[in-house]
């Protein structure tokens, strides 16, 4: 009698812990995001708040519900396997249809899925995060002043190689992504080299908590071309730039920056690391993530983005002109999200115009810019594939390529590069070509 009592108790007290935990792990699962009260200025001194827009998406959306997927188990095909190093695709696309991954995506066995996808949908371009908005790094580099910031004590790759060696094999060119100036790892380990705070004492950080580091400083110039380097000789085509800014949001007015004189204007500092990205990486193919408002904005939006400072050092440029970005009154619109041909047309549209002009009275020098190199770069823009502002359906992404290859891919036109698709789920069930 006793004894079944005892069993009946260990059956009860077993349940109570299996339903409690079934409970947590539904709580831990749970991602909210309210983006309605978010808005955007159309003027453009409050830029910012389009790229807090992306990055609550990127980290809310996007690497929240990889890492869930992706820390639970490492795919077989990605373990450590023995892959050596790759070379670069050997007949890399002229005209890029690519989409965005996390590491965290890259590292699941979604991976499969993605190429699966590319191969179905006409894709032939894959941008994977190197180092991301937190400053972590994808997979462990082969640079020891890399590993002693701590950036390698949340890999989301095991073997990178690999991951290039089945994107090669299914002839997807492979762009490495690299977040520049917002790194709260390095910003912590090289305190010297990060903004600081002069009301508060210590690092500055912006709204989200996120702290960056000081665009003039020679020692974060060196760590972005090392990683850039280390990503290329993995066999990456090509690094893509983002974050290449002066902060946009938070109390700026209590910024200390350690080596920028706050003389110098911002786009001068910013065209000065362009210049560095290419002088130390003279045959590398690098990209440059922009605002979307630069591509038709006559000043630098306070951050220093101005994009007749890109075109003549990296190959191709990329401007964020994500529609729901663009705040009211944008085109006499009042709520831009709704016509995404529209937005993305009149983007593009300024930006080749402005190109044009650049080239037609362009005083860079020819020793400036390797002959390897076309006299500007291509455009090749970041569009939308998430809903905000409006549902983007099928039609809403199509309207996006259309504008883009109605401007662009023209006889008249040399300035097309393809087009890269955001999806911060990394799912692009929506897009349909």
């Amino acid at each position: 009698m006793r004894s079944g009592i005892w069993r009946w108790l260990v059956i009860f007290l077993f349940s109570s812990l299996a339903l409690a935990g079934v409970f947590l792990l539904s709580q831990e699962k749970k991602v909210e995001i309210n983006p309605s009260g978010e808005t955007q200025n159309a003027s453009g001194t409050e830029e910012g708040l389009a790229s807090a827009l992306r990055e609550k998406y990127n980290s809310l959306f996007g690497d929240k519900e990889e890492k869930e997927v992706a820390t639970s188990s490492v795919p077989e095909e990605i373990k450590q396997t023995g892959v050596p190093r790759q070379g670069p695709l050997a007949n890399p696309p002229v005209v890029v249809k690519g989409i965005y991954l996390t590491g965290w995506t890259a590292g699941s066995s979604r991976l499969k899925q993605v190429i699966s996808l590319a191969q179905t949908r006409g894709l032939n371009g894959v941008v994977i995060d190197v180092k991301d908005y937190s400053g972590y790094m994808t997979y462990k580099t082969d640079l020891p002043e890399v590993a002693a910031t701590g950036a390698e004590k949340e890999l989301r790759v095991a073997d990178i190689n690999s991951v290039i060696k089945q994107l090669h094999d299914n002839n997807l060119y492979a762009i490495a992504r690299i977040t520049v100036f917002q790194d709260p790892i390095l910003a912590k380990a090289h305190p010297e080299w990060a903004l600081q705070d002069k009301m508060k004492g210590g690092l500055w950080r912006d709204r989200k908590n996120l702290s960056w580091l000081d665009p003039a400083a020679e020692g974060v110039r060196a760590y972005h071309v090392a990683l850039a380097k280390d990503a290329l000789g993995h066999g990456f085509d090509e690094v893509n730039f983002d974050y290449i800014r002066f902060p946009s949001d938070g109390a700026l007015a209590n910024i200390e920056y350690p080596f920028w004189d706050e003389k110098i204007p911002r786009r001068d500092v910013m065209r000065g690391f362009f210049k560095y990205l290419r002088e130390k990486m003279p045959d590398a193919k690098i990209s440059a993530d922009l605002f979307g408002m630069a591509t038709y904005a006559s000043d630098d939006l306070g951050i220093g983005q101005m994009i007749e400072d890109a075109y003549p050092y990296f190959d191709f440029i990329c401007p964020m002109v994500y529609p729901s970005h663009y705040g009211p009154g944008v085109l006499g619109f009042k709520n831009p999200a709704d016509h995404p041909y529209e937005v993305v047309k009149y983007s593009m549209e300024v930006a080749l115009a402005r190109q044009e002009k650049q080239m037609a009275t362009s005083s860079v020098s020819s020793t400036t810019i390797p002959a390897s190199l076309p006299q500007m770069g291509k455009l090749r823009p970041w569009l939308q594939v998430f809903d905000l502002g409006a549902v983007y359906d099928r039609n809403m992404i199509n309207q996006q390529i259309a504008a883009t290859d109605d401007v662009l891919n023209t006889t008249s036109s040399k300035a097309y590069a393809g087009w890269l698709l955001w999806d911060p789920k990394n799912l692009y069930t929506n897009y349909q070509p």
